[in-house]
């Protein structure tokens, strides 16, 4: 596929690992509208590659991941804002979301400021590794504005319902240690180091059945969503199943038995 013609971002796959990043580094990689309509269709066009093993989403420079979005795009009164920015957030939404539901594992790759949609777009990412230079926030109340793009809930579900509204209510930063802490970050490491722990992760992953790693994503997500455990059960089980009728689950345990 050809993964071209975007205008802020640059996505590359090579060997079954897709890197997304961010061009707007002048802006602290900030996201336009411009670069969510980017998002949308690279995640489209990833989600028709069934060759993609992991996808990880970078910021291009030092100092952020993404520090959110151009404030300048909600200046002014509501009524100029009406239908055009209800109708945005329902796509930013829609973009937040992408990085869940693909079929391949997403990684986020942090280092500086991850905040406000920046940090909401990492948070619907399946890992999140940052170095220790990197500062979580959503600072939203302080421009009188409350967290969107389903961004309450997936808070609530990663760091439980107090940390987030301490997070949202003062409009703080907490650094990369914190964030860790509470498990906002997965994997935390040394200045100049998020490169190489970026590729040992891909690395753990391709190294496994990779089918597999598909389906327990589809399962766990399944499962977070599922209304009750009866019916996450369910969908496990069918999963489960259309795993072990794959030529790879029967390679694999052959191998596992030859020794």
């Amino acid at each position: 596929m050809a993964y071209s013609a975007y205008e802020s971002i640059t996505v590359d796959v090579d060997s079954g690992v897709a890197t997304v990043e961010f061009h707007r580094p002048e802006k602290y990689n900030a996201l336009s509208t411009a670069v969510m309509l980017d998002l949308r269709r690279a995640f489209d066009e990833l989600s028709l590659d069934r060759s993609v093993d992991v996808v990880v989403i970078a910021g291009e420079g030092d100092d952020a991941f993404s520090a959110g979005a151009d404030i300048d795009q909600y200046a002014g009164p509501a009524a100029d804002h009406d239908p055009r920015q209800r109708d945005r957030q329902d796509l930013f939404y829609e973009v937040y979301r992408k990085p869940r539901e693909l079929h391949a594992p997403v990684i986020a790759a942090i280092d500086g400021y991850c905040a406000g949609g920046g940090l909401i777009l990492a948070m619907y990412c399946d890992l999140r590794i940052a170095d220790t230079t990197s500062q979580f926030g959503v600072p939203v109340t302080d421009i009188g504005q409350i967290p969107a793009g389903g961004s309450t809930r997936r808070a609530v579900e990663l760091v439980g319902e107090a940390k987030a509204k301490e997070l949202v209510f003062t409009a703080g930063y907490v650094g990369a240690e914190e964030a860790h802490r509470i498990g906002l970050v997965n994997r935390l490491v040394e200045p100049g180091e998020l490169d190489s722990e970026v590729a040992a992760v891909v690395d753990a992953i391709q190294d496994t059945g990779r089918e597999a790693v598909k389906r327990s994503k589809r399962a766990i997500n399944d499962a977070a969503d599922a209304p009750n455990l009866a019916t996450a059960r369910q969908r496990e089980a069918e999963l489960w199943w259309e795993q072990f009728a794959t030529e790879e689950r029967r390679r694999l345990v052959q191998q596992f038995v030859d020794g």
